[in-house]
């Protein structure tokens, strides 16, 4: 209950110091658009430029995946040929 009085008398207060300091209100609102909007476009260009930044790391990756594939299967040839000969060791000592 007390925050909803207490929210009613600053809201009462700061329509009554709006309309004595209508004017100054305007200038203060005229000097924080333009702050405003060049901080939230400043950080626009920040974020598209990262995201830019995560689509090119995407691309790179995707041709390197591309080559993994044929060294995963060259890796696998030769652990199977390893495998064959540790087993022919192995006959040839028993």
């Amino acid at each position: 209950m007390k925050t909803l009085i207490g929210g009613a008398v600053a809201s009462v207060l700061g329509l009554i110091g709006l309309a004595i300091w209508f004017k100054a209100f305007l200038q203060l609102l005229a000097g924080a658009i333009p702050v405003s909007l060049l901080l939230g476009g400043g950080l626009a260009l920040y974020l598209g430029f990262d995201e830019l930044k995560d689509t090119w790391k995407k691309d790179d990756t995707s041709v390197a995946e591309t080559g993994d594939a044929n060294d995963t299967e060259q890796y696998k040839k030769e652990i199977e040929d390893l495998k064959k000969e540790i087993d022919d060791l192995k006959a040839e000592k028993a």
